[in-house]
């Protein structure tokens, strides 16, 4: 997925065609699915908790993408971005990163992993739809409308399929929370890219990283940032599994992807995320799947391609427009 052999993440988004920014962010929503596996065999073969796994998974993160970041050699020079927008651009993606993660372990931890799921992925892409609306302008028509619809439809059957759960006010209120914190970072990641601007996306990465392993720092300390198991070698490769496939890769990725693709449709592409985490289930897990998870699959899936197929027309209507002027 690279474009250099010595780089771990993408090509400038500035000139990232839309249609790779469609591939990125797919890549991206599969390997964040792989995360929450990676995370309860963590929790299974220790007593590290989801506050301290979010720390070493943003730790670890940063430290792999400093590493490429030291060993890239880039192709052309570019244009130092302004230091107000390279500010807002850290702090933003690194708090709502970290409000993102912390808020959504919260909320599994008080209403259940199914309510909590449900929640924060159904409320995020209706949120950054209005979002959008209200700050970028962006509309995504009847065909996006009718994905969102769709994808919404996909969880809710997901949620019924897997037997729904205990909803407590107080978990759905971290869950929002949560999905509040996911759509600041792709509105605020889309509207600094509309003008081509948006950065390196290693660089943005890694400074996300940093301030949200900050944040997360005292907390996941007063819970234990060190764990107690009977198979360290095992903890280890899935803790560096975490760190580099579903957050340093992915995140890379993700950045590069939502600057030039539109916020809703970027909103349902991750809702890749829970169909991989379905398939890891039940292929390593050993969980089963019900008819009601394969049709939410299914649902979630259509949904993801009709935004891609309906995004990848506007970008070829935006471009002939150009022409034409």
């Amino acid at each position: 997925m690279s474009n250099s052999s010595t780089g771990l993440a993408p090509a400038p988004s500035a000139a990232l065609p839309v249609g790779r920014g469609l591939l990125y962010l797919a890549f991206a929503g599969v390997a964040w699915g792989t995360a929450g596996g990676a995370a309860a065999l963590v929790f299974g073969a220790s007593d590290l908790g989801p506050l301290a796994l979010s720390f070493w998974r943003c730790a670890g993160g940063l430290v792999l993408l400093l590493g490429a970041m030291a060993l890239r050699r880039r192709r052309e020079p570019r244009a130092a971005e302004p230091r107000g927008r390279r500010l807002l651009r850290i702090l933003g993606n690194g708090i709502g990163l970290m409000v993102f993660q912390s808020a959504y372990f919260a909320a599994v931890e008080a209403t259940g992993l199914a309510v909590a799921t449900v929640v924060t992925l159904g409320a995020g892409p209706v949120l950054i739809a209005l979002g959008a609306r209200l700050t970028l302008g962006e509309r995504i028509g009847r065909s996006g409308g009718a994905a969102v619809a769709g994808a919404l439809a996909g969880l809710a059957v997901l949620w019924i399929g897997n037997g729904g759960g205990t909803v407590r006010p107080a978990g759905v209120v971290l869950a929002l929370v949560s999905a509040a914190g996911y759509a600041a970072i792709t509105l605020l990641t889309r509207w600094l890219g509309r003008d081509g601007g948006a950065g390196d996306p290693s660089s943005t990465t890694a400074w996300a990283f940093g301030v949200a392993a900050l944040c997360l720092l005292p907390l996941a300390g007063s819970e234990g940032l060190l764990p107690h198991t009977g198979d360290p070698v095992r903890v280890v490769v899935l803790l560096l599994y975490v760190a580099a496939v579903p957050t340093a890769f992915a995140y890379a990725l993700y950045f590069a992807g939502a600057a030039v693709v539109r916020a809703a449709t970027v909103s349902v592409i991750m809702l890749l995320e829970p169909v991989s985490a379905a398939v890891l289930a039940v292929s390593v897990l050993g969980e089963r799947i019900t008819a009601a998870t394969a049709v939410g699959t299914a649902l979630l899936l259509l949904a993801v391609l009709g935004l891609a197929a309906a995004e990848t027309r506007q970008a070829a209507r935006t471009r002939r427009e150009a022409v034409l002027l």
